[in-house]
């Protein structure tokens, strides 16, 4: 027999919730990729999450025999809601044993949840924002994730579909050869850009000085860029000191792009990092006792992979070549730090004007990923 607890977020429940999939499904898993669990826990806090301003939530475990068998969280993001005229409660964080039991009771419970909020369809997985994972792996079960995207196993997605479950957006994920050098044409086609519309790189050495000068800036760009985009969640004033203070500081510089008008007004940005995943799988999620010092080393010594962790162009600068500016800067950084190859953000599949920049490139579309949706039925 399953029984279902409601978890209160409490910083023992939260961490209960955030350990399951780490310390239970995936302890032996090459490609699982753990989630910080002081990030993960803080981003489910009430008290810590500035998204809590305009989203609630409910946290619930399954257990059988007094043993945690799975987990799910029940969302609702009021703007979002506001902005599509929908009632749509989501459901994420999730993760369950092979067992139709099991996950039943989970999507009924975040159901019943959802329908007591008067909402009447349910959908994800999804986050409180864009700024957390989204979307269930559907492709590319043999694929090593990212820090910044969801790993689960192959029978996952057969449960969604056997409870009726739809698609509702797909997100695709390529693999990006980093060249010997910058593609000749890539790399003709920024000078282009540049004469023609007068934009040009800038780079930082400072971190407190970029915080300074373009913190806001960066994510007010990310909230213009994004703004059309599935299911998009604005970044609030909060939000944006929350994500200045919690990335910028640590951001490699030299695998940082801007893109900027002469008058120093920002037009693009390229956000990459050395990949964690290998760092983050040693510590199994944890800073401590050592696993700081496997994140440091990841950051300092580079490796094999760098995360394309996302690319946002202004919308009038779109489809004007902006792109080419931003990887003829990175590439020779790439090359310089021993990078083999590029792990691209999540990328919806109809999103044919993004994808259109790896063009230059040798790639592999690798994984995919859906949100899946269905009416809430009244009882």
């Amino acid at each position: 027999m399953v029984e279902i607890k409601e978890l209160k977020p409490t910083k023992h429940n939260l961490l209960k919730f955030v350990h399951f999939p780490i310390d239970n499904l995936y302890a032996d898993n090459p490609y699982y990729v753990p989630a910080l669990v002081t990030d993960e826990v803080d981003t489910l806090d009430p008290t810590k999450n500035p998204a809590f301003d305009f989203c609630e939530s409910a946290y619930f475990m399954a257990y059988r025999d007094g043993k945690p068998v799975g987990r799910i969280a029940g969302i609702i993001n009021h703007v979002v809601n506001k902005r599509s005229g929908m009632t749509e409660g989501r459901f994420g964080f999730i993760d369950f044993i092979d067992d139709e039991e099991v996950v039943d009771a989970l999507i009924a419970a975040v159901e019943n949840w959802a329908r007591g909020k008067g909402m009447t369809r349910l959908t994800g997985p999804l986050g409180f924002t864009d700024m957390d994972p989204e979307g269930m792996l559907i492709e590319g079960f043999d694929q090593l994730g990212t820090q910044a995207t969801i790993y689960n196993l192959d029978y996952y997605p057969k449960h969604m579909e056997r409870l009726g479950f739809e698609k509702d957006a797909d997100w695709v994920e390529f693999k990006v050869d980093v060249p010997d050098a910058v593609p000749e044409k890539m790399a003709r086609v920024a000078e282009i850009v540049k004469r023609r519309t007068g934009v040009d790189n800038i780079k930082y050495t400072s971190r407190r000085k970029l915080v300074k000068d373009y913190g806001d800036a960066i994510f007010a760009l990310i909230n213009e860029a994004y703004d059309s985009l599935f299911g998009y969640s604005p970044l609030s004033e909060k939000q944006i000191k929350h994500y200045i203070k919690m990335y910028l500081p640590f951001l490699p510089l030299e695998d940082l792009s801007m893109v900027v008008k002469p008058d120093g007004e920002l037009v693009a940005v390229g956000v990459t990092i050395p990949s964690l995943s290998k760092a983050l799988i040693k510590c199994r999620g944890r800073l401590f006792p050592f696993g700081w010092y496997h994140l440091l080393k990841a950051f300092k010594c580079h490796n094999d992979i760098v995360d394309l962790l996302l690319i946002a162009v202004k919308p009038e600068y779109q489809n004007k070549g902006v792109n080419a500016l931003i990887f003829a800067d990175l590439v020779p950084q790439y090359i310089k730090f021993g990078y083999k190859w590029a792990e691209s953000s999540i990328e919806l599949e109809t999103n044919e004007r993004v994808q259109q920049q790896w063009k230059y490139f040798n790639y592999v579309l690798h994984k995919r990923r859906r949100a899946y949706t269905r009416p809430i039925a009244n009882t």
